[in-house]
């Protein structure tokens, strides 16, 4: 193995075929069981620690494994996890009524090419992004860590190879209680205290995933600080002013009431916060990404003398190619969509071009903000649904604009299919939007491991090839097991079993209302509104403050816009990290040592919980499945408890309790022994 004395991985294999099969197995489990969950819940899990985790206890039984291929393995099974985000708008083609399954070719086509857009587009944003931001990338540098803690070829010190442990410790605690809450359902998976003020209806909510805990932990103090204002501005400011104002129907209890205004409103608050957040982010990356571009084409031009490994990138040859390309496939993709209506040929051409341009602009607009969203806070976390609203309201716009100038609007049918295409349409832009948000994750944990940038570029767009042909049959699948809220495949199916896939409904309720003029924009102008204050909140921050502080909007929105059963765990993970962060700091003696001790212990100890909870989703994805389509419950394990309820949040709360002191224990004990 030659290996050079500035590059000790210089002769080390990366993209070797067993890595891209077994890469391409994980895909398939996880493509699936994403797919499941975000029908579900309206929540993706980000597959790259998991997939990390198992290429290195799979590939240690072959000879000459190392850090780099097992690098390589993760990076393209996270690609089609992530891929997986398509079921926030696609669903909505059936719920519109234009679609009754899922047609194999022009899903898997239209996913492939928004996905190996994502990844071309973010490639110029690797050296701004990553090399020379310090964005801190959650999952990324927690995959890092993972893949140097399995790995024998690191040159650890005596503390080095105790990793395992912890990481092992997270695993099982956020497996086992994953299990009790989404298995055996004796355990709830968040609680919330709601009250009345006058008619003013309030909610005191707490979410008690400990992969989220993680995730928190990961994100830190001032991310969590930002969404927990977000979730504030929601629940103790928008939903009560609204509750007092409109009179909650009798048959209506409280919650119901409450979470219906929340849906239906101020969502879209949060979606306007994250909008502008989102141009926002764009106008201030416009510099690094210029930076980035001129650097990729300096080496073009072949005056510069050839990168190290590390730093090569794909050559800009390879990604006009490969962005021409995908633009034809988008544009076949949208030709027979097209097709199958009843519009004539130059106006068909015309909305064809339109459409490949909208998803290839938008998709291009939204990788910056994408990328940078998931280095500020995880692939997990970041509101890839809000980016997708946003984009939907754009494409519906421009197509309502050539539907009425060219006297499409009149007919009914003509309405339905230009809503239809929208969906279509605006399917692409989230594929390029999700891969995006992976993509640079995944080149951070490859800058942490000294991975070379273009070979995992390639391993990028292999997983998103693979993702894309499983994601149209294992939509199929649990459509005709479950059906969609709104959309059944047979009637006198139990409409109680439908996957909710709330992302998809939201979007073509948005779509919906552009197309009839029935949008409420005022809610979204609203959240511009409070975007726009925030931002010159945290501008007047970060210029008092030398840099210190910062109020990052895009958390706010989506502390607004998300769930707070799921953003909940994530603040209280961000206050865990700065209490333990403070208590390890105190003692003057070897502070440093002591505190990056704390902190390496603390992330593998976070990335253990994501993987445990993780994995445990996957498996019961998949018994759920195996269930269903054999006549059976869709809560197979479920031991259906009587008068459980009350019970079963104490159990939650209690687990989750449990799990925050033992992570405190554990990165404190790290803290004193450094």
């Amino acid at each position: 193995m030659t290996q050079s004395s500035h590059d000790p991985y210089a002769g080390y294999r990366e993209l070797t075929l067993r890595g891209m099969i077994l890469g391409a197995l994980i895909t398939v489990v996880f493509t699936a069981s994403n797919v499941y969950l975000g029908l579900k819940v309206g929540l993706t899990f980000a597959s790259s620690i998991p997939a990390a985790v198992i290429s290195m206890a799979v590939l240690k039984f072959f000879k000459g494994s190392n850090i780099l291929e097992n690098n390589m393995v993760q990076t393209q099974a996270s690609a089609a996890g992530t891929l997986s985000s398509i079921i926030f708008v696609l669903p909505g083609l059936l719920m519109a009524g234009y679609w009754s399954g899922f047609p194999f070719w022009q899903t898997a086509l239209l996913c492939m090419a928004g996905g190996i857009l994502g990844v071309i587009f973010t490639v110029p944003l690797r050296y701004a992004m990553v090399v020379k931001s310090d964005l801190p990338y959650p999952e990324g540098v927690a995959a890092a860590e993972i893949l140097k803690v399995g790995s024998h070829e690191e040159g650890q010190d005596e503390k080095g190879g105790s990793g395992i442990k912890e990481l092992a410790a997270g695993g099982a605690l956020a497996g086992v209680v994953s299990f009790c809450t989404g298995g055996l359902r004796v355990a709830a998976d968040s609680a919330s205290y709601w009250f009345k003020s006058g008619a003013a209806i309030f909610q005191l909510p707490m979410g008690f995933s400990l992969a989220l805990l993680g995730a928190g932990y990961l994100v830190g103090l001032t991310g969590g600080i930002a969404i927990l204002l977000g979730i504030s501005i929601a629940w103790g400011v928008a939903v009560p002013y609204f509750s007092s104002g409109v009179p909650q129907p009798a048959d209506m209890e409280m919650v119901a009431f409450a979470m219906k205004l929340w849906k239906e409103k101020v969502r879209f608050i949060g979606a306007g916060t994250i909008g502008i957040a989102a141009v926002w982010t764009l106008l201030m990356l416009l510099k690094p990404m210029a930076e980035g571009m001129k650097m990729s084409f300096k080496s073009f031009g072949g005056g510069a003398p050839a990168a190290e490994r590390v730093e090569q990138d794909l050559s800009p040859k390879a990604m006009i190619f490969w962005v021409l390309s995908m633009m034809l496939i988008l544009g076949v993709s949208f030709y027979h969509f097209i097709g199958d209506s009843h519009i004539s040929g130059g106006m068909a051409w015309l909305l064809v071009i339109v459409c490949t341009l909208l998803a290839s602009v938008i998709g291009f607009l939204v990788a910056a903000a994408c990328g940078y969203m998931a280095g500020l806070v995880g692939s997990s976390s970041s509101p890839i649904s809000g980016v997708g609203i946003v984009s939907i309201v754009a494409i519906s716009l421009v197509l309502l604009l050539v539907g009425e100038s060219n006297g499409l609007m009149a007919d009914e049918a003509n309405r339905k299919f230009l809503l239809a295409l929208t969906l279509f349409c605006g399917s692409s832009v989230i594929a390029v939007a999700s891969i995006s948000n992976d993509n640079l994750q995944d080149l951070k944990t490859g800058y942490l491991v000294k991975a070379t940038p273009w070979r995992q570029q390639v391993a990028l767009i292999i997983g998103c090839i693979v993702g894309a042909f499983v994601i149209s049959p294992v939509l199929e699948l649990l459509y005709e097991a479950y059906g969609f809220t709104g959309a059944m495949p047979r009637e006198g199916m139990d409409a109680t079993q439908a996957l909710a896939a709330p992302q998809a409904t939201l979007m073509t309720t948005i779509a919906t209302g552009i197309f009839s003029h029935n949008l409420q924009w005022d809610y979204i102008f609203i959240g511009v509104g409070i975007g726009v204050v925030l931002i010159v909140v945290d501008l007047v921050l970060k210029k008092s403050s030398g840099g210190k502080l910062a109020l990052p909007v895009l958390a706010v929105g989506m502390g607004i816009y998300l769930p707070p059963s799921v953003t909940m765990p994530i603040v209280a993970g961000a206050l865990l990290a700065a209490v333990l962060k403070y208590a390890v700091g105190k003692k003057a003696e070897n502070r440093e040592g002591r505190l990056k001790n704390a902190e390496r212990i603390g992330t593998l100890f976070s990335a253990g919980l994501i993987v445990g909870e993780s994995l445990i989703g996957v498996v019961m994805a998949f018994i759920i499945a195996v269930s269903v389509t054999n006549g059976g419950s869709d809560a197979p394990l479920a031991l259906g408890l009587e008068n459980w309820d009350t019970a079963a949040k104490w159990l939650g709360l209690g687990f989750f309790a449990a799990g925050v002191a033992l992570f405190a224990r554990l990165v404190l004990k790290a803290g004193r022994e450094a």
